[in-house]
């Protein structure tokens, strides 16, 4: 009986090992096919392995992309052009994996009542190997949302969805390089901008700051130098206009009137911007980089049309957000100063109260000039000298009073800066306002010495 009870075991295991065997073998099988609720794909292809890209339009020159010998993407129809290529990119990703929405027909005889007898885009795509496929794309659903789709020699008809197909119907225009300049931004070493009847030049200096240079050397604000330079590099022209707005760029652009002219400099040469404005308030460029004159987008010639006082830096002091390890005040012929020891402020061996000092340095750090006037006035009033960055960065400012009027000036720098009123009353308000030390803190700060 045993042994008749180990065979019959025997035999369920290997009807259930059979099972399990033909169990992978179907699901291996069906590993790489579609589900039969998936809708067909209509064209399969190795993205890397494309060469070459031919949209067809009805009365239009046919647009024409090849990759070159280094690899690289290019128009080369309906003339030369640098290309766009988060524009091409999507196109070719597009391209090499495109599914259906539906199987309309799986053998249509009749392709007119869906638009593909006479499509209105066909697109073209070579292979590395020299194999060619041509997708046709119809008329539109009369649901709306999609379009119909055929590969040319396959029978069956397709639907694909609307931003598939607008990912696929291209012109030149949209495939293009838009940008007017191409500089490359970490390589910047000088930028130059003509407005408003001035020169200005920017270069950086021995830390990495955007400065001044010209029309004399001044302290500049990075942040609106950066964002000059952010407008430079998205100036881009504006391909929405039609071809008849487009040819009259030129003549509109000649009687316009110029707003600014920005030169870049970068490791590869310089590069220069023209952009004019006519009473319309349309704006037009003409790049060193790109042939023709182009209308752009009003917010790149508004950021152009600045003057000098609008890249000068207004703050008095540079520590910005980094914090000072230590403040001198010399008024009414006494000095006072705060030094940093750890995480307390001292004034000599007096432990200071932090929230004070804090409340002190953040009036320094917004203390900023209204104007920019040619001289100051009056005899100096407070005198405040600011250690930062760990002692490599040491900033004088000297504040003096002309009636109601406030002026600064920093040390080894001729530039005079107006102050409001009220800023220097928060001033003095918070100078007035450090304290010593609660006791609490005091014994805190002797126990933490211990």
């Amino acid at each position: 009986m045993r042994i008749r009870g180990l065979l019959v075991a025997a035999a369920v295991l290997a009807v259930l090992a059979a099972g399990v065997w033909w169990s992978n073998r179907a699901k291996k099988a069906e590993e790489g096919k579609p589900r039969p609720d998936e809708p067909p794909k209509i064209l399969s292809l190795a993205e890397d392995q494309i060469r070459r890209i031919e949209i067809r339009k009805k009365g239009v020159e046919p647009t024409v992309l090849e990759k070159n010998q280094a690899g690289n993407w290019e128009m080369t129809a309906p003339r030369p052009l640098r290309i766009d290529r988060d524009a091409v990119s999507s196109l070719t990703s597009t391209l090499s994996s495109l599914n259906s929405d539906r199987l309309i027909e799986e053998k249509a005889e009749d392709l007119a009542p869906y638009g593909l007898n006479q499509p209105a885009v066909e697109i073209l795509v070579t292979l590395k190997d020299g194999k060619t496929h041509k997708l046709l794309i119809g008329d539109e659903t009369p649901t709306g949302g999609g379009f119909y789709a055929r590969l040319d020699g396959d029978p069956r008809v397709f639907t694909i969805a609307s931003w598939n197909k607008s990912s696929l119907d291209k012109s030149w225009q949209d495939l293009r390089d838009k940008r007017l300049l191409t500089f490359d931004q970490d390589k910047l070493l000088r930028v130059e901008l003509t407005a408003k009847g001035q020169t200005i030049e920017f270069g950086k200096n021995a830390q990495n700051e955007w400065q001044i240079l010209k029309p004399r050397p001044l302290r500049a604000d990075n942040f609106q130098v950066e964002e000059l330079i952010r407008k430079l590099r998205d100036a881009r022209m504006d391909t929405s206009v039609s071809e008849a707005e487009a040819k009259k760029a030129a003549a509109a652009f000649a009687q316009a009137t110029r707003v600014a002219i920005a030169r870049v400099t970068d490791s590869s040469g310089t590069q220069e911007l023209e952009v004019r404005k006519d009473k319309d308030k349309n704006y037009y460029a003409r790049s060193s980089v790109v042939e023709g004159i182009h209308k752009i987008f009003s917010d790149i010639g508004d950021g152009l049309d600045k003057g000098l006082d609008d890249f000068r830096n207004k703050k008095l002091f540079d520590f910005g957000w980094s914090e000072p390890s230590r403040i001198e005040v010399r008024r009414e012929g006494k000095t006072v100063v705060y030094q940093k020891v750890g995480d307390k402020w001292m004034s000599g061996d007096q432990a200071m109260d932090s929230p004070s000092v804090q409340a002190l340095i953040d009036k320094l750090r917004d203390l900023s000039a209204v104007k920019f006037p040619e001289k100051g006035g009056g005899a100096p009033v407070l005198e405040i000298t600011v250690t930062s960055n760990e002692g490599k960065r040491v900033e004088k400012v000297i504040l003096s009073r002309q009636g109601n009027s406030w002026f600064a000036t920093r040390e080894k720098e001729p530039a005079v800066y107006e102050l409001e009123a009220s800023a220097v009353e928060q001033l003095q308000k918070a100078l007035g306002e450090v304290k010593p030390a609660p006791a609490s803190q005091k014994q805190g700060g002797t126990q933490g010495k211990k």
